[in-house]
């Protein structure tokens, strides 16, 4: 007996010969029986969009022509549904293949959400989660959802043995975390998803572990389909970033971060930044260190700024409350570390600040894809980038050739430009709320480049360039200052300025290390209020 939509038909091979009409009737039977199921498929499942209905069908394809052991990697930009699109992946493959489904994620947020979604198409599921000890249950599911580590752990312990299964999918696939699970499923398919597919650790690259790539709908087809919000950026250069550390894995050093963003420079330039582009906004902030983001708390509720901090050590209820003030709060601002970059999604946010450097590519679109969501009369959103990674890998919406990039991604990180190269080629603009301070001066702007080689024509020593740079600023504080009071005060509102010039000197002079330049920054401020002294 077979059976199909909980009916049965008796298969009998010495049941003799049927007319036509009896045919026609049980092909219309048939047919119906199919309709039926194809309404149940409706019903169960979620409408996909036509891009992600055309990437499915470039998986399922794989599915069936490639060798059941295969490894493919599918790229989709944050905001793109990978998990609409993996949860229906695994409840069709369940109904085609009649085979068990093992999904992977590496936080207990993303472990809940695709639990979620997985349950809004139909899939039953079991979670794997830190209260699981055993699988005694595991005959009555077709799904399956795991913490990385717990799921190791459990397999380690000899408590967990999953059988059957014939496709694992990673979430967040760049984690190498997810790798030491694989050796426990040589056999199955593997369908590794993420948005940047570069590895974490650079030593172990993804073309070694996975066959093949599929790249789908790109940040800017999405844009222009509607699916997210066109990003307006705004970059405030940032001078001295030579000085942060490079970890073990490859990105900046939290406590060479945290010196350096939590100084009343960086702090006063976040807050001007802020106040230039998203007051009344509700806004993220993204920083490198729990100290940095204290102390960004700090500097804006001063100002009377409605901000909250939020870090991996908050407990629980408090970083509920704290989201749903977040969620419901206009003009809220959010200092975060690290853990809002997956898993989170406030589609009301409307402007991303990046209040750190990074040198990973994953990150720079993990944090600025946290504000691409489309909401309400929400078509654009606003990024501030404060870590001069724009220049570094570029606009968020440019086209990434992500194949070229799983080829060859040592290629593609050595050529992503230096601190040093980016930091020549910044020249400073003096703010429009400095510039009116200087109002009686005609021209504030003084080319280092050009004057020293004026000087170098002239035969005179290098020096001369500072000296001029000096009788300048002197001249422009003459020209403003009320008193020698108020000429201290021009003093400290040319710092940035001064550091610019300076810093492009020791370029000319090939002397760029940090103690040089922090020598010749102050020998300037003193030899300046000399000079503004005899003036006054």
């Amino acid at each position: 007996m077979s059976k199909k939509s909980g009916k049965s038909v008796d298969i009998n091979p010495s049941e003799p010969e049927k007319d036509l009409e009896t045919i026609q009737r049980e092909l219309e039977e048939n047919k119906i029986l199919k309709e039926e199921e194809s309404k149940v498929d409706i019903e169960i499942g979620k409408k996909l969009y036509d891009y992600q209905e055309a990437d499915m069908i470039q998986i399922f394809e794989r599915f069936e022509n490639c060798p059941a052991n295969y490894n493919l990697i599918y790229q989709l930009p944050t905001g793109g549904g990978k998990t609409v699109i993996f949860s229906e992946i695994a409840r069709r493959y369940i109904k085609q293949k009649k085979k068990k489904v093992l999904i992977l994620t590496h936080r207990i947020e993303l472990l809940r959400q695709t639990s979620g979604m997985l349950s809004e198409f139909g899939v039953t599921n079991k979670v794997i989660n830190s209260q699981v000890k055993e699988l005694e249950d595991q005959g009555d599911y077709m799904c399956f959802v795991a913490m990385v580590e717990t799921l190791n752990n459990r397999i380690q312990d000899g408590k967990m043995d999953l059988e059957e299964i014939g496709l694992m999918i990673v979430d967040e696939a760049h984690y190498n975390s997810f790798r030491k699970l694989f050796k426990y499923f040589e056999h199955c398919f593997i369908l590794g998803v993420t948005a940047t597919p570069l590895s974490s650790n650079i030593k172990l690259p993804m073309k070694d572990i996975y066959d093949e790539l599929i790249t789908g709908t790109t940040i800017t087809g999405l844009i222009e389909k509607g699916f997210l919000a066109r990003a307006n950026t705004y970059v405030y250069s940032v001078n001295g970033l030579t000085s942060l550390k490079v970890g073990i894995n490859g990105d900046y050093t939290v406590s060479s971060s945290e010196v350096f963003y939590s100084s009343n420079v960086m702090q006063g330039k976040l807050l001007g930044a802020y106040e230039e582009r998203a007051k009344g906004k509700k806004v993220l902030i993204f920083n490198n260190g729990i100290n940095t983001s204290k102390q960004v708390f700090v500097t804006f509720a001063s100002k009377g700024y409605k901000i909250r901090h939020l870090d991996s050590n908050t407990p629980k209820q408090a970083r509920k409350d704290i989201l749903l003030w977040f969620k419901a709060t206009p003009d809220a601002i959010l200092t975060s570390v690290g853990i809002l970059t997956t898993g989170f999604d406030e589609p009301s946010i409307n402007t991303i600040i990046m209040n750190r450097a990074t040198k990973s590519p994953t990150l720079y679109y993990q944090m600025i894809g946290r504000g691409s969501r489309i909401f309400k009369n929400k078509s654009t959103f606003d990024v501030i980038d404060l870590g001069n990674n724009v220049a570094r890998f570029g606009l968020w919406e440019a086209d990434v050739n992500w194949q070229k990039i799983f080829r060859s991604p040592q290629y593609y990180l050595d050529s992503i430009i230096s601190d040093d190269d980016i930091e020549r080629g910044i020249r400073y603009e003096m703010p429009d709320s400095i510039r009116k301070e200087f109002s009686k001066t005609e021209n504030v702007k003084f080319d280092i480049e050009e004057v020293a080689t004026e000087v170098a024509k002239a035969g005179l020593k290098t020096e001369v360039v500072i000296d001029r740079s000096i009788e300048q600023h002197v001249q422009m504080i003459k020209e403003n200052a009320t008193d020698f009071a108020h000429s201290l005060v021009l003093i400290r509102l040319l710092s940035d300025d001064i550091d610019d010039r300076v810093r492009r000197y020791t370029y000319q002079l090939s002397k760029s290390t940090k103690n040089f330049f922090k020598w010749a920054v102050d020998d300037y401020k003193t030899r300046l209020k000399r000079g503004v002294m005899k003036k006054f």
